[in-house]
């Protein structure tokens, strides 16, 4: 499988990537009428290629692993970089669970009948375009190229510069199902370039053509997405995951909790990255919760009081709260009640991801209803935010932002909706 792009002469990206805009609007228009089924055919299509393409993937991956422990990339970027067989099974069954999805587009969400005899319905329509700028996973190929497809909207990747290979394998492969279903293949379009001008050609909105852009990467990518972009951008910051153990709180089902989301993905947004401590229950559960998270290899920086509870602690400074460290580091603090930690999240959460570990039903309500981050739990660990735990298949990224689309962003929230009005000859008086 050849999965090799031209790479656009010096100083042609504009040209380049206005016409890959002009393209992704044609595409768009067309899947906006395609069937149900013909999507349904190509995402399945997309699945069967993933899976016969293996060892391409693999060989592609294996050329941006190297070339990034050769720059000595940190271990978390290299674990999001990395593919196994295991992964990329993962990848084709996600594609599976959303062609099995329910194809939002044309569902009417709300319908009503005026006095006047006008029907009025609220339907589901496709956003049309949508640009999405991503970093190291290159899973997010295969993941946003099939939501915006079930959604009906045409999408250009640009992927990071060090997961080039393996993001164009996996486009081959999406390329290969939109052919076998005879569905444009400039539905799916991978800007063909890792020149920094590309990302800046797309937040203008190509000529207009681009409707929403959708960033999935660090701090500097998204900020310099929400300073430039000229089109609307749902935007995920920062994945400064909270989790507050509250008194009363069961030590072994918050051990399992604490040490789950820290460490069962630590590059991940969901990952755990401040652990606050009730001090009504500091005598009887610091110390336990920070052995476990030690003991699992995960670096502990506490306050005065944690650092007491064990010798290995390391002094946090004030850079680590509000950090998000995405590796096996956590930053743990002794808080009194429920009002503290709520003001600690409120001043340094990134309006993720926060969780409560509690026995009190009231205040785990409290904290449900007051935290207002777009991702809320009791008694689980933040390591469920995600799409596909959520039952709405794989997600393009959690939007932290308050407009349209909040949490996971699936199919669902890939789509619009205008009104269509039916009447029998109504006319409006004066």
């Amino acid at each position: 499988m050849d999965a090799a792009l031209k790479e656009p002469a010096a100083g042609d990206v504009t040209s380049v990537m206005a016409d890959i805009g002009a393209r992704a609007k044609r595409a768009a228009q067309m899947l906006a009428n395609a069937t149900p089924e013909a999507k349904t055919k190509a995402l399945n299509a997309m699945a069967v290629a993933i899976r016969a393409h293996e060892q391409d993937i693999l060989s592609a991956n294996a050329q941006d692993m190297a070339e990034a422990e050769g720059k000595r990339r940190p271990s978390a970027f290299l674990d999001r970089l990395k593919l196994t067989p295991e992964r990329i099974e993962g990848m084709a069954r996600g594609v599976e669970e959303i062609a099995a999805l329910d194809d939002p587009v044309g569902d009417v969400i709300a319908s009503w009948e005026r006095p006047n005899g006008l029907r009025i319905e609220r339907v589901r329509t496709p956003l049309g375009v949508i640009g999405i700028i991503y970093e190291s996973r290159p899973n997010v190929t295969a993941d946003a190229g099939a939501l915006c497809l079930k959604s009906g909207n045409a999408v250009i990747l640009r992927g990071g510069s060090e997961s080039k290979h393996s993001a164009r394998a996996i486009h081959a492969c999406l390329a290969q199902g939109l052919r076998a279903a005879g569905l444009p293949e400039d539905a799916i379009q991978i800007v063909p370039t890792a020149d920094r001008a590309a990302v800046g050609e797309l937040l203008t909105g190509l000529n207009g053509t681009v409707d929403v852009i959708v960033p999935r990467g660090g701090k500097s990518l998204v900020g310099r997405v929400q300073t430039e972009a000229r089109v609307p951008v749902f935007a995920h910051l920062e994945g400064i995951c909270h989790l507050y153990v509250h008194a009363p709180a069961d030590l072994e089902m918050a051990r399992e909790i604490v040490v789950n989301a820290k460490m069962r993905r630590t590059g991940i947004c969901g990952a755990a990255e401040c652990l606050l401590v009730d001090r009504a229950c500091a005598d009887t559960h610091l110390k336990p919760l920070v052995e476990a998270l030690i003991d699992a290899g995960c670096e502990v920086r506490g306050d005065t009081e944690t650092q007491k509870a064990d010798t290995r602690v390391v002094a946090a400074d004030a850079d680590d709260w509000g950090k998000e460290f995405l590796d096996a580091v956590i930053a743990v603090q002794v808080v009194d009640g429920l009002d503290a930690a709520l003001a600690h999240i409120a001043q340094y959460g990134s309006s993720h991801t926060e969780s409560i570990i509690t026995d009190d039903e009231a205040a785990a309500a409290e904290f449900l209803a007051r935290v207002n981050s777009a991702i809320v739990l009791h008694n689980a660990s933040t390591q469920f935010a995600d799409g596909g735990e959520f039952g709405m298949g794989a997600e393009i990224g959690i939007a932290t932002g308050k407009m349209h689309a909040r949490g996971p962003v699936g199919v669902e929230q890939l789509t619009s909706f205008k009104y269509v009005v039916r009447g029998t000859g109504q006319t409006r008086g004066g």
